[in-house]
């Protein structure tokens, strides 16, 4: 006799606790209830990169380098570091003490004006390729000499030969100097595209030069504007 009251008050609860978890989904801002179960994405799996093979080559190819005299003082080879498959490439002159010490170019102040720099332009460091004209550090941070840069810049070609990247941002007068093979002023060069082969190149001051001179922040922001605009204009 009393089980049909049984069934009406466990009926009552079941809806009352699913009234409750409707309302608890809600506030989690779920509107709505699939009838059937989501199907499973299927994963794709993502193909290594060949150009981190070819660049791990180009580095075994260098070796403990002694190809000129700036191997004497170095701690370490700064090879470069980034996205193999980068289609911006930022160049700098040569390593300095924080690069020395922990193998990667644009670790130091500098290299964190940098950061803020990608960062600005809505590019992450892991996004694009960084690396220098030389890859062993200069005594006291002086610039490198010719020598030196004839000796190391068909590495950083071979680089960007493997990376094909769209653009390239060369950051000074030297490392400006050193792959446009010209010898204008930064002033001059800065500003607008250059074409290395079909790479299009800007010129833009160094990022030591901003710790120095923050006052030419602004006109590094136009040209670096300018890059944002080329590269995600595609």
């Amino acid at each position: 006799m009393n089980a049909p009251v049984n069934w009406k008050q466990d009926a009552l609860e079941i809806l009352a606790s699913l009234r409750t978890y409707i309302e608890l989904q809600k506030l989690q801002g779920i509107r709505e209830f699939p009838l059937t179960a989501a199907p499973v994405r299927e994963t794709k799996q993502v193909c290594p990169s060949r150009n981190k093979d070819a660049l791990k080559a180009i580095r075994e190819d260098m070796g403990d380098c002694t190809r000129c005299k700036l191997h004497a003082s170095r701690k370490t080879i700064v090879f470069g570091t980034g996205n193999p498959d980068a289609g911006l490439v930022f160049v700098g002159e040569g390593p300095g003490y924080d690069e020395d010490m922990q193998g990667e170019p644009f670790v130091g102040k500098a290299g964190q004006l940098l950061t803020r720099i990608i960062n600005a332009i809505k590019l992450d460091r892991s996004e694009v390729y960084i690396a220098n004209i030389v890859k062993c550090r200069p005594p006291n941070n002086r610039d490198p000499q010719d020598d030196e840069i004839h000796a190391c810049i068909p590495f950083l070609k071979r680089q960007i030969e493997v990376i094909q990247p769209r653009i390239i941002c060369t950051l000074g007068r030297i490392a400006s100097h050193a792959l446009l093979e010209t010898r204008e002023s930064i002033t001059t060069l800065r500003g607008r595209f250059h074409l290395l082969g079909s790479i299009k190149v800007m010129p833009t001051y160094h990022p030591s030069f901003l710790l120095r001179y923050p006052e030419k922040k602004r006109e590094t922001w136009e040209d670096l504007q300018k890059v944002q605009k080329e590269y995600f204009n595609r």
